[in-house]
């Protein structure tokens, strides 16, 4: 449990603060002094500090100052009846890792430290249940999602975490099986050890078995020392061995080696290396037909698939949609120093109409473009960059000419809509439920739209 130490001299707001974090699930103190809060911070260790910067005799940055000092993993944040950009700066100057202005938004409070928190590595997988705002976001370790398929998927982690049992995720690319690999590890007795991941498909044949198994001095051109491969790094650990289905046949057979046994050669060597690790593996292709075809071993597969868990596609979750827009939203604005607050209802339709063949990384990158694309504080259609080749539904086009004397453009698209869904409306037989599929649009966005265009 995430530990918070509350420093206000304003009781009210301590005693706000205090009861609504605690509601969140961590463990919380509060005083009232900068000097109450060294002394209590000498006395128990803190994940993160919330104080207010004008204080009597002892105020925000010195006792930002001193916790550094004796803590420089905590996470800070400044709380302030007046903020500026100088105050800011400060601040940040200091160690900070953000400040709060006293007129702030409850949910932005709980978004602020449940970041800060991860970003810290404080809240773990088994805290997602805890881990909720007041719209039932759900975090999982660095995942996002509370759909009823995302549910499962943090069930079976949480179920597995902690066998020493070999996982093979599966999933398309850009579904998050890293960050799940992580979190089984981050739930697991091995989370104080490291967690080394590589790329199978990413790396050269010749560099890869290096990389996996170490070499030694002089067994080639420019092996100049002893190297340790990773899986002497991750010993207590976790290896995670992305995209499996690319490792080359050589390497496959040194791999099944290592897995048996716990034991290896690096390159050059003569004595086998113990060693303790659990391996995560993942690919987005299938390799039950890569063993039929005979370019995956069968014995390697059932030794690394011995717990599957499966990610599904972001387009069979698109209720975690809404959501995974707002977490970007909010990380991006951070990022790029922006004041985007949220994405608009039409522009929210387009993503939803979207399929997603790139998946969460594709949402990622398409909020991370707009966000750095937006001048307004939201998300507007315009600046919503999204595959025209493979947006679902956009092959109807309009090519109007325009008169010589010009038209009115708020009238031309009036008329244009007015068409679409008489004509939806004629082909669903007057049905508004069947008119909203086929114009993929909420119920409530069509009969708005028929009430404002006077479509009788």
């Amino acid at each position: 449990m995430a530990r918070i130490l509350i420093v206000d001299d304003d009781r009210g707001m301590k005693e706000l603060l205090q009861i609504m974090l605690e509601k969140e699930g961590y463990d919380v103190d509060a005083v009232e002094s900068g000097k109450a809060a060294i002394q209590q911070f000498r006395r128990k260790n803190y994940d993160l500090v919330l104080t207010d910067l004008k204080m009597p005799r002892m105020d925000g940055i010195d006792v930002l100052r001193q916790i550094k000092d004796m803590s420089p993993e905590t996470v800070v944040i400044l709380i302030t009846a007046y903020a500026s950009g100088d105050t800011a700066l400060a601040a940040m100057r200091e160690g900070a890792y953000d400040y709060l202005e006293k007129n702030f938004d409850i949910e932005d409070v709980k978004t602020m430290v449940r970041d800060a928190l991860r970003k810290r590595g404080v809240e773990k997988a088994e805290d997602f249940a805890a881990s909720k705002s007041g719209d039932d976001t759900v975090y999982f370790g660095s995942i996002v999602g509370r759909s009823r398929e995302m549910l499962k998927v943090y069930s079976h982690v949480k179920k597995v975490a902690d066998t020493p049992a070999n996982v093979l995720i599966l999933g398309e690319s850009g579904t998050g099986k890293e960050l799940v690999a992580r979190a089984i590890h981050e739930n697991s007795s091995r989370r104080s050890r490291p967690f080394v991941a590589i790329n199978c498909g990413g790396v050269p044949e010749n560099l890869l078995e290096s990389e996996l198994f170490g070499y030694m001095k002089g067994s080639f051109t420019g092996a100049f020392s002893d190297k340790m491969g990773l899986f002497e790094v991750a010993s207590g650990g976790t290896v995670f061995l992305d995209e499996i289905a690319e490792l080359p046949p050589v390497l496959q057979v040194k791999l099944l080696r290592a897995v048996q046994e716990k034991s290896f050669r690096r390159i050059g060597g003569s004595e086998d290396i113990k060693v303790d690790f659990r391996i995560i593996s993942a690919t987005h292709q299938n390799l039950i037909e890569k063993v039929k075809n005979g370019t995956f071993r069968e014995d390697l597969y059932y030794r690394l698939n011995v717990i599957p868990i499966r990610i599904p596609p972001l387009r069979e979750r698109k209720e975690d949609l809404p959501l995974l827009t707002k977490h970007f939203i909010e990380k991006y604005s951070r990022e790029f120093g922006k004041e985007v607050k949220k994405i608009s209802a039409y522009a929210m339709e387009l993503l939803m109409e979207y399929e997603f063949p790139g998946n969460v990384r594709e949402l990622e990158n398409i909020i991370e473009r707009s966000v750095a694309l937006e001048t307004s504080n939201i998300i507007l259609p315009e600046n919503l960059v999204i595959s025209k080749e493979r947006q679902k539904g956009r092959a109807f086009t309009v090519e109007p000419e325009i008169p010589e004397g010009g038209l009115d453009l708020n009238e031309a698209l009036a008329e244009v809509e007015r068409s679409l869904i008489r004509k939806a409306l004629q082909k669903a037989g007057g049905s508004k439920k069947k008119t909203a599929e086929l114009l993929r649009v909420s119920y409530d966005s069509l009969k708005h739209r028929i009430e404002k265009l006077g479509i009788s």
